[in-house]
């Protein structure tokens, strides 16, 4: 597996302190191996280390209340740091008992757990100010194009606009096989993990409620649009029942909304949306005969590396001027548009028109999947792979 450097450089500094290092993120994102990267990095370099995964069998029949993980744990304590690595440390009751009387002893944790059982509000509560947490995605394009020439077998711009970045899913060299594998993580991650976690009734209304949801990806968003697709489908509902729903797709890190910056009213605007998936595998597997949503993934692709690469974003509007994405950081902003193609006139005058009006004060720049350069004079045009490959702009 290939050292994910751009999470381990963010949590070195923190190996030294008292804090509670916790990673978390999506199901299968490859959380369990950057503890393992951290745990051999400081065992090489001569720390102490003890590595505790509740997966294993050996390990969870061992350990199975808050007193004995304590116990276990203090048998290894000395006037050396030890270093403690707790995987899926939340099958573990109060596991936050354990956390908070560890971090005042000689040791720096660091824990991990899934998506449907360590969530951010979880921590949040459990921990109160004693952690710092870091949020692991699934690959970007990066990431893969390092890890295939590993694996010795192609993974293309192609692949990666359907069938994602979820680390195993690139193992797998067939359409049918990553299909398989997908679809089964889909279940176990937005049905299982939620659907048993809330204690669900409804499922079938909170099943048709996701199918919809992550086929619309990359769309304008509304609580009272879903509504009414799920009675135009047969399900009555309200909308506290879909805003809640849909907080506990964001609470799984399966989903995450951007939000509409207004240069009129100087502010975000809560009540307009868009909704991204955290993988566009979530949407190809529920897409009927290979007809692929290309033109959305691509849009999230991109939405999903601004992301991995520290911006903040928001939908951007100035009259009936509206732009995908307002992208902020290091105090630079940048308007980006991202269509699949441009090539066509009709396309190409569309696209570019919605810069006309727009100040000259942020950068402008539009992602397609063209190989021809269709910059202007105030309009940077980037190749999606371009994009993909070049960690900045």
């Amino acid at each position: 597996m290939i050292s994910r450097e751009h999470y381990l450089q963010q949590i070195r500094p923190f190996y030294e302190s008292n804090l509670v290092k916790i990673v978390t993120g999506i199901r299968r994102c490859g959380k369990s191996v950057i503890m393992d990267q951290i745990e051999t990095e400081l065992r090489q370099s001569g720390k102490k280390t003890l590595m505790l995964n509740f997966e294993d069998r050996s390990v969870s029949a061992l350990i199975t209340t808050v007193d004995e993980l304590i116990d276990y744990i203090s048998q290894y304590l000395g006037k050396e740091k030890l270093y403690v690595f707790l995987d899926e440390v939340q099958m573990i009751e109060q596991w936050n008992v354990a956390c908070r009387t560890l971090r005042l002893k000689n040791v720096s944790l660091f824990i991990t757990g899934s998506n449907s059982k360590l969530l951010s509000k979880e921590f949040t509560k459990e921990l109160s100010g004693r952690y710092v947490a870091f949020r692991v995605r699934p690959f970007v394009f990066l990431e893969i194009q390092e890890y295939v020439k590993e694996l010795q077998h192609d993974y293309s711009i192609s692949d990666y606009l359907v069938f994602g970045g979820f680390p195993q899913a690139i193992e797998f060299p067939t359409k049918q096989a990553r299909l398989r594998y997908l679809n089964d993580l889909d279940d176990t991650i937005v049905i299982n993990d939620i659907l048993n976690r809330y204690k669900i009734r409804k499922d079938n209304l909170f099943r048709r409620l996701v199918n919809y949801i992550m086929i619309s990806n990359a769309q304008i968003f509304s609580a009272n649009s879903v509504q009414k697709f799920l009675k135009g489908q047969g399900f009555e509902c309200s909308l506290n029942t879909i805003l809640k729903y849909l907080s506990y797709l964001e609470e799984a890190y399966v989903i995450s909304p951007i939000r509409q910056y207004s240069t009129k009213a100087k502010r975000e605007l809560k009540y307009y949306q868009k909704l991204y998936v955290e993988d566009v595998s979530f949407n190809s597997i529920r897409q009927t005969d290979g007809h692929w949503d290309i033109t959305h993934n691509l849009e999230n692709i991109v939405y999903n590396e601004l992301l991995y690469r520290g911006f903040n974003l928001f939908v951007f509007r100035e009259g009936s001027q509206e732009v995908d994405f307002l992208a902020e950081k290091n105090n630079r902003q940048y308007l980006i548009q991202v269509a699949y193609s441009i090539a066509e006139e009709s396309t190409y005058r569309r696209e570019f028109a919605l810069f006309n009006k727009l100040d000259q004060m942020r950068e402008k720049i539009i992602i397609t999947n063209d190989d021809f350069d269709f910059s202007t004079s105030t309009v940077r045009h980037i190749n999606l792979k371009e994009f993909l490959i070049n960690e900045s702009f």
